[in-house]
């Protein structure tokens, strides 16, 4: 397992946790994800053999945030 910080701008309210949350939970190999809205920053914690970085930025793009 392997965890990892993104930055993700656009993150304002507890919807917009919600959403990149669900996005990011919804990934095969995502095990944990702890969005800090104050810090636009989530944390992921996943399987490398499963998904990746890319993958996890797209997910989050889908739900209308760019990830720095």
């Amino acid at each position: 397992m392997k965890t990892t910080t993104l930055n993700v701008q656009g993150m304002t309210c507890g919807h917009c946790k919600k959403a990149v949350d669900g996005a990011l939970t919804d990934l095969e190999g995502v095990t944990d994800v702890n969005v800090n809205l104050e810090a636009g920053k989530v944390d992921v914690t996943y399987d490398e053999a499963k998904t990746n970085l890319d993958s996890m930025k797209e997910a989050i793009e889908e739900q209308s945030y760019d990830v720095a």
